[in-house]
């Protein structure tokens, strides 16, 4: 029998599903209902909405939703998605399965599918709701450290979204600070899978792991509407350290994929010019991989300055992964006060707010003002997007 019963009745899924007011407002009544406390109302309450916007697969009667950090730190489903694309096998298994939303996509094509979460209530409500969508795996209630060491099971993927966070839940950023500690698994995890991958900070570097991890295939920079999401680590035993792939994806727009090697990375080289006719802002994925100068030698387009990670040509280049404007350069004595732009800020002493203050501008409207700096100095140029 499910331990959620109380919370499962119809008259309280209903109030859960319909009420509209503020959770902290809830709290500060008395109980509504005599089965459940206000509190466990308001994280049904707040679990809701946040799958409204982040998973509308959950929305449905039945699904428990844990607390707030934990559905922070899960995956998106459009990224969860994507993730799942290239993945089959026999066996899968997720090793920090927190409220299993990879897992539930990952695992979809495998006959065999492990869950391993260390928090007992967590790994208590995954399990129901996996009941609840009708899709069967083995629950262990162990450290992913403890599970490695005691499986004898080879698996075609291992999966890890190791704890950025220490015990006072401040962030953490290097491999060696998470938990697990996935540089002293590494070695163990290649041995018991074919596919080792680990979702990793959108701020992590990408030098600082293809200088850290072995044996790495793939990292792939995941963006969700231009805003990075997470970076990918693919490793397999076999991978060779120089054929290193570096995928960058914006999910959710019309931007193309760009692929490349590490090695292609290392060998760009890039000429620097002042804004021609066309200027092209890379996407935040393909801004992340770090790899300013092969933008310019993959797409034939020059580089602004070296620390201006703006591209422009003279002729129109399509497609692009980011936005391409039409640019004509102007004096600051022709931007109009009051007047509305889409304001862009690249290696300029000012900020976008600052800039907004001094010329009294308004965000809005379909002409940009775009404020740099090229090779020959401060610019100012007047865009309009190319669709």
């Amino acid at each position: 029998m499910s331990t959620f019963t109380d919370l499962l009745k119809s008259e309280i899924q209903l109030f859960i599903k319909e009420y509209q007011g503020v959770t902290t407002d809830l709290l500060l009544k008395s109980n509504v209902f005599t089965e459940v406390t206000n509190k466990e109302l308001a994280q049904q309450i707040q679990g809701r909405r946040v799958a409204a916007k982040k998973l509308p697969f959950l929305l449905r009667e039945g699904i428990i939703y844990p607390k707030n950090l934990s559905l922070e730190q899960a995956s998106s489903e459009a990224t969860a998605r994507y993730k799942a694309q290239e993945l089959r096998g026999k066996r899968f298994a997720d090793l920090t399965c927190g409220f299993g939303i990879d897992a539930y996509f990952l695992s979809e094509p495998f006959e065999e599918v492990t869950l391993v979460e260390e928090q007992s209530d967590l790994l208590c409500i995954v399990q129901h709701n996996w009941e609840v969508l009708g899709r069967k795996a083995t629950f262990v209630n162990k450290k992913a450290e403890a599970f490695l060491a005691d499986t004898s099971q080879h698996y075609d993927v291992l999966y890890l979204d190791p704890a950025r966070r220490d015990a006072q839940q401040q962030k953490k950023f290097l491999l060696e600070d998470l938990s697990p500690n996935i540089l002293e698994l590494q070695s163990l995890l290649l041995e018991k899978a074919d596919k080792v991958i680990t979702k990793l900070s959108p701020l992590i570097d990408i030098h600082y792991l293809l200088n850290t991890l072995n044996k790495v295939a793939l990292i792939e920079v995941i963006a969700l509407r231009n805003e990075v999401k997470e970076v990918l680590v693919i490793q397999e035993p076999h991978s060779v350290i120089d054929k290193v792939v570096i995928r960058c994806v914006n999910l959710e727009s019309e931007d193309p994929i760009l692929s490349f090697t590490n090695r292609e990375l290392s060998a760009s080289e890039v000429i620097y010019s002042s804004p021609k006719s066309y200027l092209y802002i890379p996407n935040n994925a393909l801004l992340k991989s770090g790899a300013f100068n092969y933008i310019a030698t993959h797409f034939g387009l020059e580089k602004l300055d070296i620390n201006t990670h703006l591209y422009t040509s003279t002729e129109l280049k399509k497609p692009f992964p980011g936005r391409i404007l039409e640019v004509t350069p102007i004096h600051h004595k022709q931007i109009k006060a009051k007047s509305h732009y889409n304001i862009i800020a690249k290696n300029y002493p000012l900020s976008v707010a600052e800039l907004k203050k001094k010329y009294h501008l308004q965000e809005g409207g379909s002409d940009y003002l775009i404020f740099t700096r090229s090779v020959l100095g401060m610019e100012i140029l007047l865009g309009k997007e190319q669709k």
